[in-house]
């Protein structure tokens, strides 16, 4: 799901809400005859360095509203809100405020399955054809010896992304259908063979729980984890919001430059994935949980558990290996790891000296971050109105330096360094497409000739017709994907989508046979700032004539 980069920062002042300091009951622990953890809380300057670093990172990288909860021990050190809920509006975020968490959700599926394992339903070594026999990869082998855990790894052998535009953005296509339709997307990697990030598994791991637990994912979520945890202030997706509830608009950066609210979002059909909404301090219970290898409350045998400290441990087990790329710039020197790796629903690595269990989210207008030390026993979640990565990580180590005794960083910094290197990238992709460009070239045939309908094995039809102002493209099972189509040169157009928010404008290419007739119409995402979850170019989109 998407983290795509930010332009330049608006320089908005937004405070800092009052602190909330160690509200919960005394630390929670699996072994109640260890000794007692001593948790080490800021002092109200430290805390107040730490409310003007978020401040000065809003500012820098123009996030209208920012959400933070650090836990320690068991105690919640401090939760709170920065900025306001919505652009133009006077409310405040405050540690109550609901935001989409996104791929937050995968260690959540994750969870769920493996307390259906300890529940005897299933083993998460178990064939996913055992539980869903209909289930259809599109090579034979990967489909007989896929497994539940490899639903959680990113290790299929899909592409980045791939499938992502079956439910992205929202389609009116059913959870199953989105899963039937991965006999037709294309592998290219071997299995497990290498790191390759996707979501469309996922939506197939919450089918699994479907059938392992005889109950909808949204029931089994309610009733095994929030209720237990008193999570009220989460969300199963934004179908499920209600009017009173204090949510925070999501913004983005129409054509990348002009930051505006965007409209809500929903993946109902592919819901292990990402969708869940929910409040830092709903997520400080999620966290405290996962940090005390599942239980919730009580301690020895009297320990009230959402699963075992073995699926704990398997969770946090590398799956995946990912590869470590050395820092691009000096200052982010420090953040980078020893070692990567993907478990299930959690990614794996180390900062100074400590090993991290951490997830990103990134969703139209908000992205965010939950990070947990185990341990140390402490955990740190940033939730963030705009869709900037660099923002959450800056906070991020900021919040684990104030905790770590760590100093010297310069996140603010580094980060804007890298935002502005991201930027100039794009600006320089453009640049080369532009001088490449013959601009006097006209298309080979009249544009009335580009008109039809098109289909692709996995997505299904893509339509180009003529509309009022020329031709124009949309995607029949996506109401969002309606742009207008303008020539770019020889038989290359670009389509621009009317939701400017999308930032997904494509090339569309067009091959023609001997006779020239179109034999096949391909696309790739103009900027490289597009989120990959926009995967135009695993598209094979064939004439429907033509077949």
């Amino acid at each position: 799901m998407r983290i795509a980069p930010l332009a330049l920062a608006l320089l908005l002042a937004l405070g800092a809400a009052s602190p909330v300091l160690a509200q919960q009951a005394p630390p929670i622990r699996v072994d109640d005859t260890a000794a007692p953890l001593a948790t080490q809380l800021p002092d109200a300057a430290r805390l107040a360095r730490f409310d003007a670093f978020v401040a000065d990172v809003q500012k820098r990288f123009d996030v209208p509203g920012v959400a933070v909860a650090i836990v320690k021990d068991g105690q919640v050190v401090m939760e709170r809100g920065y900025g306001v809920r919505e652009l133009g509006k006077p409310a405040k975020v405050d540690a109550h405020t609901m935001f989409a968490i996104a791929s937050n959700t995968k260690a959540f599926t994750a969870a769920s399955l493996n307390m259906l394992q300890d529940d005897g339903k299933l083993k998460t070594t178990d064939r996913v054809i055992d539980h869903l026999p209909w289930f259809r990869m599109s090579d034979a082998y990967v489909t007989r010896e896929m497994r539940i855990r490899d639903l959680l790894a990113h290790r299929s052998g899909l592409s980045l992304g791939a499938g992502d535009l079956l439910y992205w953005p929202t389609t009116t296509y059913s959870s199953r259908e989105v899963a039937e339709r991965l006999k037709d997307v294309p592998l290219t990697g071997g299995f497990r063979e290498q790191y390759a990030y996707d979501n469309i598994l996922f939506g197939v791991a919450s089918l699994v729980v479907e059938q392992a637990s005889g109950m909808p994912y949204k029931q089994f979520l309610q009733s095994r984890i929030w209720q237990p945890l008193g999570m009220t202030e989460t969300r199963f997706n934004s179908d499920d919001l209600k009017p009173s509830d204090n949510v925070a608009v999501g913004n983005a950066k129409f054509d990348f430059k002009d930051l505006r609210p965007v409209g809500v979002t929903t993946w109902r059909n592919v819901s292990g994935a990402g969708g869940i909404y929910s409040s830092v301090h709903d997520l400080t219970k999620w966290m405290n949980a996962q940090l005390y290898g599942g239980v919730y409350a009580g301690s020895g045998e009297t320990a009230k558990r959402l699963f075992s400290e073995q699926r704990q441990r398997e969770m946090w087990t590398v799956l995946t290996p990912i590869p470590v790329r050395p820092a691009a710039i000096p200052e982010l020197v420090a953040a980078t790891p020893n070692f990567s790796g993907y478990g299930q629903g959690w990614q794996l690595s180390d900062y100074s000296g400590n090993r991290l269990v951490w997830h990103t989210g990134g969703w139209p207008g908000q992205v965010s971050r939950l990070t947990l030390v185990p341990d140390k026993k402490m955990g740190v979640i940033v939730l963030t109105s705009a869709e900037v990565g660099v923002a959450f990580n800056a906070i991020t180590y900021e919040a684990l330096d104030m905790m770590l005794g760590n100093g010297g960083h310069e996140w603010l910094k580094g980060y804007g360094i890298a935002f502005e290197k991201s930027q100039g990238n794009a600006d320089a992709d453009w640049q080369k497409h532009v001088a490449a460009r013959d601009a006097d070239s006209k298309p080979s045939l009249p544009l009335a000739k580009y008109a039809g309908t098109y289909r692709d094995p996995w997505y299904g039809d893509v339509v180009i017709r003529q509309g009022a102002k020329g031709l124009e493209m949309q995607f029949s099972k996506t109401a969002e994907l309606l742009g207008d189509i303008e020539h770019w040169q020889h038989d290359s157009f670009i389509v621009r989508w009317r939701d400017r928010g999308l930032n997904a404008d494509a090339f569309v290419n067009f091959t023609l046979d001997a006779d020239g007739k179109i034999r096949e119409m391909r696309m790739e995402p103009v900027s490289p700032l597009t989120d990959f979850s926009f995967d135009f170019q695993d598209l094979r989109l064939v004439p429907v004539a033509a077949r």
